[in-house]
């Protein structure tokens, strides 16, 4: 096979040909480090490259598929990991100066089940600093571009792992998703992303921000993909005590184009001021497909998730003040070369070593945790997040899935959005209440706007409800799906008339 043809395959396709002997996964890990070579000058989706080691890899993962020793259908297919899922003996650095040289000495749970599969890891992906922002310009080691227009941003904060798999530099990749930073990068560059119900997939590993809405999951080319990497996601670990021990893992079953009786509720608000027309006719010829199909569509009043937004922020920002505490320059990361006393020493080294965007949440943060505003804002904030997961239980006594976009607009140019912070707050309107519910959300790419920029759509289903959510993308998904953008399809040919 050309590499071209290697590069066009999803990942479970891949998983495929390697089987059959079509392709070894050497040509694989060369054909993803080629396109790396050719993208990373435009792109930046990467913080870490490791070429040698996912060579070394291709060779033992080569060996155990040819002994039969791994069966699963990602055995030999490159992944990327996003820079907050730490790795043994490889550079994780959330995308900040604090931790530009930090090199765990464990691996995430979540990866060692991508190794057990058989999985190749390239490297570590470019994300907002320590997950915060919505655009993956806050990153210490400068914004990732869109591979779609690179004039715009691939959303964040999980905007490199995106990037990544939008432009072929990768099959699949980790992402972490507090308030959408899975599903809307998935948006903004035409790919597809799940965030599970919290609890599925283990924490342990996963460098915190707000720990009560963390959780990993995958970016890939579809949702036969998806279903196929969170099969190996999810597990029970002993050592994340929000892990939970799930009974039915097989989430591939629920690939049937058959939706005949599912019920879809379309939230009104979520049709309302603020939405982008263009996304908003993909929202209402998603629903139309489902109800040709036989679902039953209608819309509905969400009610309370308008607040979701001051919730959020106040809830991250409290959660990532104090898990951010530990990045104090004694035990690891990094240390001011100056400073007079302890206290110089600990106030000069999260100066330096922190950026503006993160500074901004841990003041926030102090704030509303501090003595005399504790009651007026966080425990508001907590008591308005039970009233959130009761509007969405009330929805799904009557709906099995709600489908809405994924977000407001398509792709913001770059610098846009981060003049105005509360301008890229809004970005994740639409996805922040799952996250606050611990709702599982999938995220698929549905067509183009005018300026030829991807736009999503977002599916929600009720807590350990995968399958609904699964079921209902598959079926919408044939209408468009994944395409590769003209800049990778260029780097490609360029590479094979050389």
């Amino acid at each position: 096979m050309t590499e071209k043809e290697i590069l066009s395959l999803t990942a479970v396709g891949l998983g495929k040909k390697i089987k059959s002997k079509e392709v070894t996964v050497l040509e694989a890990v060369k054909a993803v480090l080629g396109q790396i070579r050719s993208m990373e000058p435009d792109l930046n989706s990467f913080v870490t490259v490791d070429e040698a080691f996912a060579l070394s890899q291709a060779e033992a993962v080569q060996k155990k598929i040819d002994a039969g020793e791994l069966t699963g259908p990602l055995a030999g297919v490159p992944v990327a990991i996003k820079d907050n899922i730490c790795i043994k003996d490889m550079r994780t650095t959330c995308s900040s100066n604090i931790l530009s040289d930090f090199v765990p000495t464990y691996t995430a749970q979540a990866v060692e089940n991508l190794i057990e599969a058989g999985a190749i890891i390239i490297g570590k992906t470019n994300m907002d600093e320590f997950a915060m922002g919505s655009t993956t310009e806050t990153s210490a080691f400068g914004p990732t571009k869109n591979p779609w227009n690179l004039e715009y941003v691939p959303g964040g904060s999980s905007g490199g792992s995106c990037t990544a798999v939008a432009s072929g530099e990768c099959f699949y990749a980790l992402g972490s998703d507090t308030g959408g930073s899975i599903r809307q990068p998935a948006s903004y560059c035409g790919v597809t992303g799940l965030k599970p119900t919290y609890g599925t997939i283990s924490r342990y590993g996963l460098i915190a921000y707000g720990s009560s809405l963390d959780q990993i999951g995958p970016v890939a080319k579809d949702v036969t993909d998806c279903a196929a990497i969170l099969e190996v996601l999810a597990s029970h670990d002993k050592k994340d005590s929000t892990s939970v021990d799930r009974k039915d893992n097989h989430f591939m079953e629920a690939l049937t184009e058959d939706v005949k009786g599912l019920r879809v509720g379309i939230p009104a608000d979520y049709l309302g001021e603020g939405l982008n027309e263009e996304v908003k006719e993909a929202v209402l010829k998603a629903a139309k497909i489902l109800e040709e199909k036989g679902a039953v569509v209608e819309t509905f009043d969400l009610g309370r998730v308008k607040y979701a937004i001051p919730a959020y922020y106040v809830i991250a920002s409290a959660e990532a003040s104090s898990n951010l505490s530990r990045f104090d320059g004694v035990k690891y990361g990094y240390r001011a070369k100056e400073y007079e006393g302890l206290h110089g020493m600990y106030k000069k080294s999260r100066s330096e070593g922190f950026g503006a965007e993160v500074k901004r949440r841990i003041m926030l943060g102090s704030f509303v945790l501090s003595s005399g505003y504790y009651d007026a804002y966080y425990i508001k904030a907590l008591k308005t997040k039970a009233l959130i997961k009761k509007s969405f239980d009330e929805a799904f006594a009557k709906y099995d899935v709600i489908l809405g976009p994924t977000a407001p607009t398509t792709a913001p140019k770059l610098n846009e959005s981060l003049s105005d912070s509360l301008k890229m707050y809004l970005g994740d309107i639409y996805t922040i209440s799952v996250n606050l519910a611990g709702l599982p959300g999938l995220s698929i790419p549905f067509g183009t706007d005018h300026k030829g920029l991807p736009i999503g759509l977002q599916l929600i289903g009720d807590c350990f409800q995968e399958k609904s959510i699964l079921r209902a993308g598959y079926a919408l998904e044939g209408e468009h799906g994944y395409t590769m953008p003209e800049l990778a399809l260029k780097a490609i040919n360029g590479r094979e008339e050389k």
